[in-house]
C-alpha cells in the first residue's frame, strides 16, 4: 500500500471520519483510477485513452465533439487524445464527403481488439474494490450512490433554471446602463453642436 493510500485511509478513519461525502467519493474514485491505471500501463495503454475507448466500443463513429461531451472533457483534450490514439493505430478519423465540418472517429481492428484485453482489467479492479464487503452492503452502496446522482442532477436543473431566470434581468440592467451611456453621449454631442 502506497504512502498516499495510507494517508487517505488515516484521514478518513482518524482525522476527519465525518468529512463531506463528496471528498470521500472523490478519494474512492481516485483509488479506482490508480488501480486501473496500473493495470492499463502493463499493456501500454494510457489511462486517458481508456475513457475514449470505452465510449467508442459502445458507439463507434462519433464526432470528436460528441466524444468530448460523453467523456466530460474539453474538445482540445479530445483532439490531443485522438491524435495520439490514431498514431497508436487504435482509431481512424474521417470526414464525410457531405460534411467537411465534423471529424468522425472510428475504431480500427486494433482498437476493437483492445476491448477483450482491457475490460477484464476494469472488472478485476471492481472486484478488488469490493473484496470483503457483504453483497447487501454493495447493493445499498449502489442504491445510495444512484440516489445521490439523481439528487444532484435535479439540483443542477434547478440551479440552471434559477441562473437562466436571473440572466434576463442582468441583461436588462446592462441595457439600461448602455442606454444611459448613449443618452450621455447624445447630450455631450448636442452641447458640442450648440457651441
Amino acid at each position: 500500500m502506497s504512502n498516499d493510500t495510507q494517508n487517505i485511509i488515516r484521514h478518513w478513519r482518524e482525522a476527519v471520519p465525518n468529512d463531506r461525502l463528496a471528498h470521500l467519493i472523490r478519494d474512492a474514485s481516485r483509488a479506482f483510477h490508480r488501480a486501473l491505471q496500473v493495470r492499463l500501463a502493463r499493456h501500454g495503454v494510457p489511462f486517458g485513452h481508456w475513457t475514449f475507448l470505452r465510449i467508442l466500443w459502445e458507439s463507434d463513429g462519433l464526432t470528436q465533439k460528441e466524444l468530448s461531451e460523453r467523456a466530460g472533457v474539453m474538445e482540445p483534450t479530445t483532439f490531443t487524445a485522438m491524435k495520439a490514439m490514431e498514431a497508436l493505430g487504435y482509431i481512424e478519423r474521417k470526414q464525410l464527403p457531405t460534411n467537411k465540418q465534423n471529424m468522425y472517429v472510428h475504431l480500427t481492428d486494433t482498437g476493437r481488439g483492445l476491448k477483450k484485453l482491457l475490460v477484464p482489467l476494469a472488472e478485476e479492479t471492481n472486484n478488488v474494490s469490493i473484496e470483503g464487503i457483504a453483497p447487501e452492503d454493495i447493493k445499498t452502496t449502489r442504491t445510495v450512490l444512484l440516489a445521490m446522482i439523481e439528487n444532484l442532477a435535479r439540483d443542477e436543473l434547478r440551479q440552471s433554471a434559477t441562473t437562466a431566470r436571473r440572466k434576463p434581468g442582468a441583461a436588462a440592467g446592462n441595457k439600461n446602463k448602455a442606454d444611459k451611456t448613449d443618452k450621455s453621449a447624445d447630450a455631450r454631442g448636442n452641447k458640442k453642436a450648440a457651441a
